[in-house]
């Protein structure tokens, strides 16, 4: 047989390599619209929704993933490494209280941005045993940058490390109701609650956002 006819495909069969572009390119176009869905509406979607989404067929979503369990691992895997490297940067600055500044700042910006991010690490697991191991590498970090401020005399004594997420909790809440009206809203909380976990505040620090008027508040609230 001629080398020519060894490399033809049979006749009615389709190549492989193309088959396995396409699948890939299916899962990467799922994955970029369930990270898309989860960052503006949270994880309680459907993976019929996040096909809408990525206009592929809901058949097309399950051959690629078995469940949303499994979509929530391989959107939320990658960005969990991002805010323990954000925890990592803190560590390395030279000054305690400006790191953790600087660690509380961009965690709460990644959470403004995705609400999905922000219900995965704080509180909404989904028991699949490399979800259930994510504590095991963000706390430590967190914890880290937590003790080293306070032990500078920077922090407050009695500010503990099961602080942070629920402050980052509070400042969600800020910025699901007020993303319509004023989305850079969480960062007049965010310096009012730094304020609070000073040590050794010599004064208030300038509030990087106005406060809503009533009518900004009644959209708000509603």
């Amino acid at each position: 047989m001629s080398s020519r006819a060894a490399s033809t495909p049979p006749s009615g069969k389709t190549p492989a390599r193309p088959l396995r572009a396409d699948a890939e390119r299916n899962r990467q176009r799922i994955i970029a619209a369930a990270r898309e869905v989860f960052a503006e509406r949270g994880l309680d979607v459907t993976v019929d929704d996040i096909a809408h989404h990525a206009g592929v067929g809901v058949g097309t979503a399950y051959r690629r993933f078995a469940g949303r369990e499994e979509l929530i691992e391989a959107v939320f895997e990658d960005e969990v490494e991002r805010v323990v490297a954000l925890a990592e940067e803190a560590l390395a600055h030279e000054d305690s209280w400006d790191g953790l500044v600087q660690f509380f700042t961009a965690t709460a910006r990644v959470f403004a941005e995705s609400r999905g991010l922000r219900e995965f690490l704080l509180g909404v697991t989904q028991g699949r045993p490399r979800v259930a191991a994510i504590p095991d590498r963000l706390h430590p970090a967190v914890d880290a940058v937590i003790a080293r401020a306070r032990q500078d005399g920077r922090l407050r004594d009695d500010i503990e490390p099961t602080d942070f997420p629920l402050i980052q909790i509070m400042l969600g809440a800020v910025t699901q109701h007020s993303r319509g009206v004023a989305p850079e809203l969480w960062k007049r909380y965010l310096t009012l609650i730094l304020d609070g976990m000073r040590r050794d505040r010599v004064g208030p620090s300038p509030l990087p956002h106005r406060a809503l008027v009533m009518e900004e508040l009644d959209q708000t609230l509603t």
